[in-house]
């Protein structure tokens, strides 16, 4: 009869523990900019196959989401989980705000389903994860379809291929004797560090951190110097020209080549039609590197039922779902079977997207990297084009950045 009692106890305390968080809410911070806001519907579809869990989702500006995120965490009101950036990783991790969720990717199905390298990309510093990602885009080559098929021309694979195809595309096209087609448009103002990467940063042993000042990353730069001064592949103009100067050239024409993400393929094709394509960026120097952009979410460390908020974070980045979240922000989805069936972009920029991902890389995340893209880079690079200081010097500018 005790061992009745004791089981019948044990059976109604663990009645009462589950039922602690029968009704539990999510409370939920993201940052959209598109007024076609899709929250609310997602919200309603998960509330309806989650009985007892509500969502809370609060669309938090982006100008002041961080400084919000930061100072409800030091404050002790923090949201349960949240849209999140790789650049806030480390200040959240060293805050002790974020909950690992390395067990819960183990037994959950839609693990399997992710593109591949995204968790690997979005992986902490202490090698466990943190992030479950929701969106991203990668960088990779834009080119014209019409010029090449003109010139008889294949996609470059290789830096080698890259530079011949850029030689044969800067022309004189109407006879006039000045050139009017550029073979690339090279972004050298702010916001550029990504094309000169990718000329780079792909060479065995040199990153941002070390091996700049080798031979094989002084010959990267090098090889970028020498389009534009020796080749002139690069419209005169490249030293200054930043996003809106490389894509309205491409488009006009004047440019034959360009990287960006597919946050501009749709413009591209409203403009050109099927004479616009893409491909994944050349191989240079034995490797590839091309920039990744990335979104996730979190669960953050303070949230009263982490079980209520990692159902909710995974529904997002489930298959069907995580197509819905994407269609307001017009980035990719990670979710391999969401990506086979995209439309919002054609799918031949979402394949570029895809067959560069085993090969994307984000910068460090480290302080340096703020000071390296805002003033070093475009600074030394506008520098190094334009002949006032030689590729070794840049390097060794950006190698001095980091070894701080």
């Amino acid at each position: 009869m005790r061992m009745l009692k004791v089981l019948t106890l044990a059976s109604a305390m663990a009645l009462s523990a589950g039922l602690a968080h029968a009704d539990s809410t999510v409370r939920f911070w993201y940052h959209f900019d598109n007024a076609d806001n899709p929250m609310d519907a997602l919200v309603e579809k998960f509330e309806a196959a989650n009985p007892g869990i509500t969502v809370e989702a609060e669309n938090v500006p982006w100008n002041s989401y961080y400084d919000q995120l930061y100072t409800s965490i030091i404050g002790g009101n923090a949201p349960d989980a949240a849209m999140v950036k790789m650049f806030a990783l480390p200040r959240l991790a060293e805050m002790g705000a974020l909950e690992p969720l390395d067990a819960m990717l183990e037994s959950w199905d839609g693990t399997a389903n992710l593109q591949d390298n995204l968790l690997e990309l979005t992986k902490g510093p202490d090698g466990k994860h943190y992030y479950l990602p929701v969106q991203y885009v990668v960088l990779y080559l834009y080119y014209r379809t019409d010029m090449f098929e003109e010139l008889g021309l294949s996609v470059p694979k290789t830096c080698d291929e890259f530079r011949e195809a850029a030689k044969a595309l800067t022309r004189d096209t109407d006879g006039d004797g000045q050139i009017d087609t550029y073979g690339f448009g090279m972004r050298g103002g702010k916001g550029g560090h990504d094309h000169w990467a990718t000329f780079t940063l792909s060479r065995e042993g040199v990153t941002l951190e070390e091996g700049l000042d080798s031979e094989a990353g002084v010959a990267g730069t090098q090889y970028v110097v020498d389009l534009f001064r020796q080749d002139e592949v690069f419209p005169p103009s490249a030293p200054n020209d930043g996003f809106q100067e490389i894509i309205g050239a491409f488009k006009a024409g004047k440019t034959a080549m360009t990287i960006h993400h597919i946050g501009s393929a749709n413009g591209m094709v409203e403009a050109l039609g099927d004479k616009v394509s893409a491909a994944p960026v050349p191989e240079c120097g034995g490797g590839r590197w091309t920039g990744f952009g990335d979104e996730s979410t979190a669960i953050l460390s303070s949230a009263e039922d982490k079980e209520a908020a990692w159902k909710w974070i995974s529904f997002l980045s489930s298959e069907g779902n995580n197509t819905t979240f994407n269609e307001a922000t017009g980035q990719l989805p990670v979710v391999k079977a969401d990506s086979e069936n995209w439309s919002l972009h054609p799918q031949r920029f979402v394949k570029a997207t895809v067959d560069s991902l085993p090969f994307a890389e984000l910068l460090p995340n480290v302080p340096e990297t703020s000071d390296f893209v805002n003033t070093v880079w475009p600074v030394s690079m506008q520098r190094a084009l334009t002949g006032e200081i030689t590729a070794e010097e840049m390097n060794a500018e950006i190698s001095e950045l980091f070894a701080k």
